[in-house]
């Protein structure tokens, strides 16, 4: 890898990057040249990739970057249709049929250049080599939580905001479960992934009541009626044509318990939602979409849960993904190339 450009986010409340000072050092004695945009918003100063030897460029500037230099960033483009030329590693969130997903296919085609999506960035075996899903489960089950005991108070849930550490989160929410006197009932769907290991790991905190099921609980397909005996149901299930649907839309009228949906995989535009009662994200400012009233039903499928934890949950993904990095052009090509061949055949869909 000659030149890589770590572009700067642009999406509100997205503090999260995916490569270190640490690693653009690893990279830059390898012989790769590193451009950083500047960013007030990122976790990690643009002064300290000053100091790692990085050139610091303005942020944006990546549609002027070489063309040989691999752009470099996490969440999505810049909302136009201006075609795209570079070759660029980020969560594209194209291959599952969502409409933004095509209109993103349809500039790479017609600029001529490359998705690596970190999403399929897999070994053989088709697991991912770097994932935020630890910290999406662990801030997932916070948000979901929080919604919980705003529908206790009859509130609305309030605004959420990034915290330094996982420490301080949990100290945020600490008063408010051990106050309620009957602590929630909740179901993992997924539970053995990384997904369902942060959200188990956050309600073990609070030695909630949770039961877990991965696929040998869910390999019939369904229906799964069970999910309406829990305060909270966690989807920690990533969206694949395999998937089945986890609660249907006509449970939402049926008896139930259930009054909080943390859809954490948060698919809401892929054909294959295994949560098909909303069909877009909330947000920070708007955590939770009330879907009933009576009794109450909020989903909460916030797109980048981990940017609640920017510092934590960036050191980790970055440690897990400098080896491909370094080795791009050589040792783990292969990983590079599966997601390549993955994106070329999506491409001739559009």
């Amino acid at each position: 890898m000659k030149h890589l450009w770590l572009r700067a986010e642009h999406r509100e409340n997205e503090k999260r990057v995916g490569l270190t000072p640490q690693g653009a050092t690893q990279l830059i004695k390898k012989g790769t040249k590193i451009s950083v945009e500047a960013s007030d918003m990122r976790i990690i100063s643009t002064k300290d990739y000053k100091d790692a030897g990085c050139e610091i460029v303005s942020a944006g500037s990546w549609e002027s970057a070489p063309e040989d230099a691999i752009i470099f960033g996490l969440k999505e483009l810049p909302n136009n249709d201006k075609p795209l030329k570079h070759s660029h590693i980020m969560f594209g969130h194209a291959f599952k049929g969502q409409v933004s997903g095509k209109k993103l296919l349809k500039k790479f085609k017609s600029g001529g250049g490359t998705l690596y999506d970190i999403e399929y960035l897999t070994h053989e075996t088709g697991k991912r080599v770097a994932a935020f899903g630890y910290w999406a489960g662990f801030a997932g089950a916070y948000a979901s939580l929080k919604i919980w005991i705003s529908q206790l108070k009859k509130e609305e849930c309030a605004p959420l905001s990034a915290f330094n550490d996982k420490l301080e989160l949990l100290e945020d929410i600490s008063n408010e479960i051990n106050s309620v006197k009957t602590p929630p009932s909740a179901i993992v769907i997924g539970s053995l992934g990384r997904v369902g290991t942060g959200v188990c790991d956050f309600c073990e905190e609070f030695s909630l009541n949770i039961k877990k099921w991965d696929l040998a609980e869910t390999i019939s397909g369904g229906p799964f009626h069970e999910v309406l005996n829990h305060e909270i149901l966690f989807n920690c299930v990533v969206a694949t044509p395999n998937t089945p649907v986890f609660f249907q839309p006509d449970y939402v009228g049926s008896k139930r318990t259930l009054s909080v949906i943390g859809d954490i995989a948060c698919d809401p535009d892929s054909d294959y939602n295994p949560v098909p009662i909303y069909s877009t994200p909330t947000t920070w400012n708007k955590p939770g979409l009330n879907i009933a009233g009576d009794p109450p039903l909020d989903v909460m499928a916030i797109d980048n849960l981990p940017s609640l934890l920017p510092k934590e949950s960036s050191i980790d993904f970055a440690e897990q993904l400098i080896p491909y990095l370094l080795g791009f052009d050589e040792k783990t090509r292969q990983v590079w190339e599966r997601s390549k061949e993955i994106f070329k055949s999506k491409e001739l869909e559009v």
